[in-house]
């Protein structure tokens, strides 16, 4: 029986997508933020987008074959800034601010409809709740579920940034297994992305993955259309997560559970 639904952040409880002069804009913004704090890269708004962008699919790339998150300080240092050689003990005060910018305001962020609806429909159920995100932020994700007004939902937070392991290792799932004492048969998944999340539930062993419909996923998945890897059920809104839980819940189960 699914005792426990937890979910991606990104992609799954809100979209995002860059609006063109996005990218400048907040190069800008990083530009001004750094300089209060003694450093001045010597580059254009135009100059820091892009290897931003470069840099930040690099690192992407580097942690996804890896599955580890590294601390933001090294992140900054050794990646998004690393054609301006500022060292890690520099960029450390800084760094988890950084992080929640990038994070934050790099993108535009739109919020899913139905979250906190289809919360409470979950916690009517009985059902722990939780988060499994990959994230270089310490606290955006916390931020987020705070202006989403859910903070107070979640039984567990579980974050990249916090663990140094990324989906779709096992591994991560695992912490939140232990965090609120539920076994894989009881859990259930919901994600936007067959690489990570479709993958980490399975490579997981949990009872139910749940994908959600979101096009920006697309460039992520490429290659895995015709894989085999599948969601047990594919959505595309978050107010169709209540009914399919109820119904696995109500179903004869088989010797495995299922």
């Amino acid at each position: 029986m699914i005792q426990g639904v937890l979910f991606d952040l990104g992609g799954t409880l809100h979209t995002a997508d860059s609006p063109e002069g996005r990218d400048i804009w907040f190069a800008r913004r990083l530009l001004d933020r750094l300089r209060d704090y003694g450093i001045a890269l010597s580059a254009s708004p135009e100059v820091l987008a892009e290897k931003l962008h470069e840099n930040g699919e690099a690192y992407k790339h580097a942690s996804e074959k890896g599955l580890r998150e590294l601390p933001p300080a090294e992140i900054w240092s050794n990646w998004y800034l690393k054609d301006w050689a500022i060292s890690r003990e520099k960029l450390a005060p800084i760094a988890e601010e950084l992080s929640f910018l990038y994070d934050y305001e790099r993108v535009r962020v739109i919020r899913r409809p139905y979250i906190k609806e289809m919360l409470d429909a979950l916690r009517s159920q009985g059902l722990k709740l939780g988060l499994i995100s990959n994230i270089i932020s310490l606290s955006v994700a916390p931020h987020f579920l705070e202006e989403y007004g859910v903070r107070d939902y979640m039984d567990c937070i579980v974050l990249s940034s916090e663990t140094g392991i990324r989906k779709p290792s096992p591994e991560i799932f695992r912490v939140a297994e232990r965090r609120l004492h539920l076994s894989p048969s009881e859990l259930a998944y919901v994600g936007d992305t067959l690489s990570r999340d479709v993958a980490g539930a399975r490579n997981a062993g949990w009872r139910l993955m749940i994908q959600i419909k979101n096009p920006g996923a697309a460039k992520r998945d490429k290659g895995l259309e015709n894989s085999g890897l599948a969601p047990d059920y594919f959505i595309e809104s978050l107010n169709e997560i209540p009914a399919i839980i109820q119904q696995e819940n109500t179903r004869p189960q088989g010797p495995s559970g299922k």
